[in-house]
């Protein structure tokens, strides 16, 4: 990653450190996960609530991708001569290509100190203009194109927040997307488009997640869960239910890989928080999962509870170890309720058995 992001000028607040990633795979029956094209039999996963513990329903899944225009601009090189008063923003919105961009091509690092009279060099590519409320998930979808991708092309940096008026350089097969613009919700993907988020990564739901800000909220850090990142965990972890577990990690041989281990119980058994920390995603995007809660720790652990039935939690909540975060469900691509729990340190899988109390 380069080291000078170009919108850290808004960004006050420390990286979440949340680079954590999921294979892109489906589960066969009690629980293990076979790396497969196929989509399963149960097309529609059952949608998990996010609800109180009195079990009143109080709001829908705490993250839904934003309806997103696709008002990608073709930019063709060129030169700039810098005037009184332009900034790096300023040219960005002038030229229509991305500051990152800009910056790079005409090695200037921050604070980009513009001289009146310089000519910079403008580069050419394909940018998509950021709107408030969309999500990094929602654009990369609506080009057809994959969020880890355009994070590597726009060497975007944690916490991964995006503007309003942002330029995101795209790839050049996204122009394909734009001949026909529509634009892409939550309640109009296309069966094709839903097959393909089941090539989502745990990654992409962090670095893609969070709907773009205007400049003073981006600037006051406002929406974003605390920063826990610098916090000393040790890595010591609780059951988060009691159970027998039906898969084991690792690799099961036959092309199928389990991340994390699966636990059977009863059909709305609490799930707790293996540990404390702050939730970072609680929702259903990743379908083989159906309901899924992600909990940061800090020191680059993170915990997955996957299958939820009901939510209790919400990005950006704190909870503490031993805290309900939902329900045993059998949401996503399961044929029996159960928890699919995952630890990972610094984006790596690490086998809970080898962590949780015997």
């Amino acid at each position: 990653m380069d080291g000078h992001s170009p919108y850290r000028c808004f960004l006050k607040f420390s990286s979440l450190g949340l680079l954590v990633a999921l294979t892109g795979c489906i589960p066969q029956g009690g629980g293990d996960y076979r790396i497969t094209n196929t989509v399963p039999v149960k097309a529609t996963p059952e949608t998990p609530q996010l609800v109180p513990e009195s079990a009143i329903l109080i709001e829908t899944p705490s993250w839904s991708p934003a309806t997103v225009e696709r008002n990608s601009q073709q930019v063709e090189a060129s030169r700039y001569q810098v005037e009184p008063g332009d900034t790096l923003l300023r040219i960005e919105a002038i030229t229509g290509a991305s500051l990152a961009d800009i910056a790079a091509a005409n090695n200037l690092l921050p604070p980009y100190i513009l001289k009146v009279g310089q000519q910079l060099a403008i580069p050419s590519g394909l940018y998509h203009t950021v709107n408030m409320g969309e999500t990094g998930i929602a654009i990369a979808r609506a080009y057809g194109v994959s969020w880890d991708e355009v994070v590597a092309l726009n060497k975007l940096q944690a916490p991964y927040l995006l503007v309003v008026d942002q330029r995101l350089r795209l790839p050049a097969r996204a122009a394909a997307a734009v001949t026909n613009p529509v634009s892409v919700g939550a309640d109009d993907i296309s069966p094709e488009q839903r097959a393909a988020a089941f090539n989502l990564k745990i990654d992409d739901v962090i670095t893609g997640g969070k709907p773009a800000l205007n400049a003073v909220q981006a600037n006051n850090g406002a929406k974003l869960p605390a920063n826990i990142s610098q916090s000393a965990f040790a890595g010591s972890f609780t059951w988060p239910i009691a159970g027998r577990t039906i898969s084991r990690f690792g690799n099961k041989g036959g092309g199928k890989i389990n991340d994390g281990i699966d636990i059977s119980a009863a059909l709305g058994t609490p799930v707790l928080a293996s540990a404390g920390g702050i939730v970072v995603y609680s929702g259903n995007e990743i379908g083989v999962f159906g309901g899924l809660i992600l909990v940061d720790h800090g020191s680059g652990w993170v915990t997955a509870y996957g299958h939820i039935g009901q939510l209790f939690v919400a990005r950006g909540d704190t909870v503490l170890a031993g805290q309900k975060l939902g329900t045993v469900g059998d949401t996503g691509y399961v044929d029996q309720p159960q928890l699919h729990f995952e630890i990972r340190r610094d984006r790596k899988p690490v086998d809970p058995l080898t962590l949780l109390p015997v």
